[in-house]
């Protein structure tokens, strides 16, 4: 089994006026002559540490069971920062959004082999950074055409982003939740039910009519239970 790379490289955001660290895993097969779809990780180091994504990549692409893939991850400075630009209520979503598809994604289109469509890409992340995907795809769905949530935070501006969604055929969800995160204990916020308004977002994206695969796991909101699914999640997004 050969495994791929892992290019840790920094780029300047202005959207955010920052350097932005990037994690760019490139699959063991990766050639300028091939054409790769793009997994954008925001938790980009959660995702290769705790997640293991760069290894589940490279095994289901040399099992031929996924289309080639370029894997993003975007770390988060700390705790604060994190909730600032993750957070629906944070005073840097919305540049961070704006980092992500306007600076990101061109910055990806210029240096690697890209497809360069919206059904070339997709967004994942787990808790605050899965809302902030979700909420990334909602505002520019021509430009990421799949989304991949484990245990998402939901509030109303969540739910009114998707509500408000104009044509949902545009971009796929995928969708899981643990049966246990009604007493989650977020680093900042407190002890919260995450499942509730998790099970009132599947309501409304079911009655919108997304593409769209929803699952609950028997488990809490940890790393313990979204580190197997990112094999299944991978394999129902990129797929052949």
């Amino acid at each position: 089994m050969k495994y791929g790379k892992i290019e840790d490289i920094t780029i300047y955001s202005k959207a955010l006026d920052e350097e932005m660290q990037l994690l760019i895993h490139l699959p063991h097969n990766f050639s300028p002559l091939y054409k790769y779809s793009v997994l954008i990780a925001s938790d980009g180091k959660d995702y290769f540490q705790f997640g293991r994504i760069g290894r589940v990549v490279d095994e289901l692409i040399d099992a031929e069971e996924i289309e080639n893939v370029i894997v993003v991850g975007v770390p988060y400075k700390s705790v604060k920062e994190r909730r600032r630009m993750y957070h629906p209520g944070g005073d840097r979503r919305e540049a961070y959004t704006r980092f992500l598809a306007h600076e990101l994604v061109p910055y990806i289109d210029d240096n690697y082999p890209t497809y360069q469509i919206g059904a070339g890409r997709a967004l994942i992340g787990d808790s605050l950074a899965a809302t902030i995907s979700l909420l990334t795809a909602t505002k520019y769905p021509n430009i990421f055409g799949k989304v991949v949530l484990h245990s998402p935070y939901v509030d109303d501006l969540v739910l009114e982003k998707v509500e408000a969604s104009q044509d949902p055929s545009r971009f796929s969800i995928y969708h899981v939740i643990g049966k246990e995160e009604t007493q989650v204990n977020t680093q900042i916020d407190g002890v919260q039910d995450f499942l509730t308004p998790n099970r009132t977002l599947n309501e409304l994206i079911e009655r919108k009519g997304f593409p769209y695969f929803y699952d609950e796991f028997d488990g809490d909101h940890t790393w313990k239970h979204w580190q197997p699914d990112v094999r299944r999640a991978i394999q129902m997004v990129f797929g052949h």
